[in-house]
């Protein structure tokens, strides 16, 4: 399983995305016993799959079902029914030693780090290579081209201890990548991190799967990091998966209740308190109807507003927005209220161009 990548030379490694997926989960089942000997179902009937060179999320609450996911992915659970397929190998099916061989290509970030803090920082990303067999000259040779790859050559002699929580993750990534892996697991790799700590270690990430070719697995409960980073996201509760797709069409049109509330402080859709406060589903005398719009690609620099008052005579008081992008294209949510009595025409008028409406309520 492991391809001779040569990803750590000064050539980046050609991204070539085939049809069949590196990562494919179809109809997999996990239960385990419970307390009171009744079993507990950790996930039920997950297809999913990951095309090579991709940056795919999963996104869930606590419980969900997203650890025991990767940890399948990984082989550290066998699943209950279904096949798990990573790079075309059956991993619940493949015996001890072939499955310890097979982890050589599937690498995994941690949320807590998991270094030695007896090792430096170098030796922490050897540990791996030491296991696997490799002579001591290619080890060397190795940490040192992972240690510049994550920026952290000044720090090979530095404990966990020494390093900051973005410098140890970076630690934790780079002996991730030491086996040359095909797959890189990241399980909630940046929630123990502050938000600036977050976004360097996502644009390294990022870096990784654009100049290495590598496919990134990305479990995480939030969605900002699903913004920043994939290109497809699947969404799960209940050990199900309820929504999944492009991560543009599932930000700017969810289907789900589940992706709604994920998205609730995401790209200006939550409402301000003085609103939400004061909403109500019925319409009162004098009040407004409380409108969602999603602009989405070529119209959401649009000056929709300015002509629904200019053609209709119908002014709309904006409450709430936010332009912003989203896998690199823009999108704009504004939330405005218009007259009742003015309900249906704007209405009318924003749906012909294409944009997403949705009556959240009524304020007065």
């Amino acid at each position: 399983m492991n391809a001779p990548l040569g990803y750590l030379g000064s050539e980046p490694a050609q991204r070539l995305i085939p049809a069949a997926p590196i990562v494919r989960l179809e109809k997999v089942s996990k239960t385990f016993p419970g307390r009171d000997g009744q079993p507990v179902t950790a996930l039920r009937e997950i297809n999913l799959s990951v095309p090579q060179g991709s940056i795919l999320g999963v996104i869930g609450r606590s419980g969900a079902g997203k650890s025991t996911l990767i940890r399948l992915v990984n082989g550290l659970e066998k699943p209950s029914s279904g096949k798990v397929i990573v790079d075309g190998a059956d991993i619940a099916a493949l015996p001890e030693a072939a499955l310890r061989h097979a982890r050589r290509s599937i690498g995994m970030i941690f949320q807590h780090f998991n270094l030695l803090s007896s090792r430096t920082a170098a030796d922490n990303i050897a540990l791996p290579l030491e296991v696997a067999g490799y002579d001591k000259a290619e080890i060397r040779t190795r940490v040192e081209e992972l240690l510049a790859l994550v920026g952290l050559s000044d720090k090979r002699n530095r404990y966990p201890s020494e390093l900051s929580g973005g410098q140890k993750q970076r630690v934790g990534i780079a002996r991730a990548l030491a086996t040359k892996p095909k797959v890189l697991l990241s399980d909630e790799a940046t929630s123990a991190l502050d938000p600036e700590t977050t976004r360097s270690i996502l644009d390294l990430l990022t870096k990784i799967n654009a100049e290495l070719g590598l496919t990134i697995l990305l479990i995480t409960h939030e969605m900002a990091v699903i913004r920043n980073i994939a290109r497809e996201v699947a969404v799960i509760e209940g050990g199900h998966i309820v929504e999944q797709g492009d991560v543009f069409e599932i930000f700017t049109r969810p289907q789900h209740e589940v992706t709604r509330s994920f998205l609730a402080d995401e790209s200006g859709r939550a409402l301000p308190p003085y609103v939400a406060n004061h909403l109500r589903a019925e319409a009162s005398p004098g009040s407004q109807a409380v409108i969602r719009i999603g602009f989405r690609g070529p119209h959401a620099t649009d000056p929709v507003l300015a002509r629904l008052a200019r053609e209709h005579g119908i002014e709309a008081n904006i409450l709430s927005g936010a332009v912003d992008e989203i896998a690199g294209r823009p999108f704009g949510t504004l939330v405005v209220g218009v007259p009742e009595r003015s309900l249906a025409a704007a209405l009318d008028f924003l749906n012909k161009p294409g944009l997403d409406t949705e009556v959240l309520g009524h304020v007065a």
